[in-house]
């Protein structure tokens, strides 16, 4: 009987590649139907790939660390009889990477008038790195020459430019150019552009290399490798700062009304749904109401244009048991009930603690809120989720004596306060409608109806 093919898949709308995390199977070993053969990785999310049909492993098309585009095969599965048959004898993977797939990406958008000069099937340049098909289509599309291309630092294995890298180059390509002397990891001067506004011309500001700190190791230290997803966080945190000017307000909440029916509802809820009812879903309909108020913190940058965001997408931070962070996002928000906002609340996080997120999961985030109240936390200053230009904060909920206005008079009482911090990218939000949208938020938490159902 013939091979069976085992192609990568389509792990989400959006996601064109994947990498190659794990091989569990090697060539020869027998496999069952639906039994995992190997762990692929997209963005934050890996995936165990199951075997399409029961038999033995008969060729592994492509290795650990490579990425291949969606719908390729990867793997050839067969039993005794066609071992050492002509259908077994498979060409080089690197031939079933030779030619470009064009795939329709998110990016931003960026006039071109020029084209990158052809290189060795498009995979690998005259300095011998390598490129894979994605990246090479999305760079050709941005007018990125091939030197420019070969400056971009990259993350992945080897130093590999991956697509997180290069379209977090993109953003600000007209700002600063990052050179390379040793390694693609050493960053040498750094150019700024900045147009005038009288006559068009460019004027070139030469900056100082920024250096690393030299770090020393003593004795009885131990060196900790990160892990991939810590390399992601850290690359896309730095990129964040360098990229806005963060700005923080903060203010308090008096959210009694909320705590009183949580603690009213919380256990007849799980007792009907079986599932706790937390304060995100309501923190997070706070959000999506005081959006449908402020449009213009639901925004992202591209250069000197405001892209306005229609849907109202809302991350929320989550916490994994390795101690890295994930972001799954609820699709517009601002459309569910408190009903539909807990459920998705509940699955999302569910399902990031266990590593069953799914790539469109995690992506097409607006505004994002992270709850450092968690962790004891009074309140924070976060770190802009890249492209978004917000993120709220929402600290611990503790008692504290505060004054309460009544038609006879102010008297003091012990209320349930928590403080809210909103960050915000200070080039398009400024203090007025920052401070103004954090306090609408607070507004909505404090208006609740401690009579409402769910």
């Amino acid at each position: 009987m013939p091979n069976t093919e085992m192609i990568m898949p389509k792990m989400g709308e959006s996601v064109a590649e994947a990498t190659i995390i794990k091989w569990l199977k090697k060539e020869g070993d027998t496999v069952e139907a639906d039994e995992s053969v190997l762990e692929i990785a997209t963005d934050k999310v890996d995936s165990e790939v199951p075997a399409p049909a029961s038999g033995k492993i008969m060729k592994l098309l492509f290795n650990e660390g490579d990425v291949v585009q969606v719908g390729k095969v990867i793997c050839l599965i067969g039993n005794e009889s066609v071992v050492g048959s002509p259908q077994t004898v498979v060409d080089s993977p690197k031939a079933e990477i030779v030619k470009p797939v064009v795939e329709t990406v998110n990016q931003p958008i960026v006039k071109s008038t020029s084209t990158p000069p052809a290189t060795d099937h498009g995979l690998r340049t005259f300095s011998n790195r390598f490129y894979s098909p994605l990246v090479r289509n999305i760079a050709q599309k941005e007018g990125i020459h091939q030197a420019e291309l070969d400056t971009i630092p990259g993350t992945g294995k080897e130093g590999r430019v991956t697509k997180n890298d290069i379209m977090a180059y993109l953003p600000n390509r007209n700002k600063s150019t990052v050179h390379s002397s040793q390694s693609t990891a050493v960053r040498s001067n750094v150019v700024e552009k900045a147009e005038t506004t009288n006559n068009n011309q460019q004027t070139i500001i030469n900056n100082p290399p920024v250096q690393k700190p030299a770090v020393s190791v003593g004795a009885g230290d131990e060196i900790i490798e990160m892990d991939r997803m810590r390399k992601l966080i850290a690359e896309h945190m730095v990129m964040s700062k360098h990229t806005s000017p963060h700005v923080t307000s903060y203010v308090e909440a008096d959210v009694t009304n909320i705590v009183l029916w949580r603690n009213k509802m919380k256990d007849q809820f799980e007792k009907k749904e079986g599932e706790k009812l937390t304060f995100t879903p309501i923190f997070i309909e706070a959000v999506a109401k005081a959006i449908k108020d402020f449009p213009m913190v639901n925004v992202s940058v591209n250069g000197t244009q405001i892209i306005v965001r229609k849907n109202i997408n809302i991350g929320m931070a989550t916490a994994l048991p390795s101690g890295n962070l994930i972001v799954p996002v609820i699709k517009n928000a601002d459309r569910m009930n408190l009903y539909g906002l807990t459920k998705a609340v509940n699955d999302l996080a569910s399902r990031a603690r266990n590593n069953k997120l799914l790539p469109d999961e995690i992506q097409g985030g607006t505004y994002t809120l992270t709850n450092v109240g968690t962790f004891g936390n009074v309140m924070g200053t976060p770190i802009i989720n890249q492209p978004q230009v917000a993120i709220l904060a929402v600290g611990a909920i503790r008692k504290k004596p505060a004054v309460i206005e009544t038609e006879f008079g102010d008297t003091i009482g012990i209320r349930h306060m928590m403080f809210l911090s909103h960050a915000y990218d200070h080039r398009v939000v400024d203090g007025a409608l920052g401070g103004s949208f954090v306090r609408k938020v607070a507004d909505y938490l404090e208006q609740f109806d401690i009579n409402r159902t769910i």
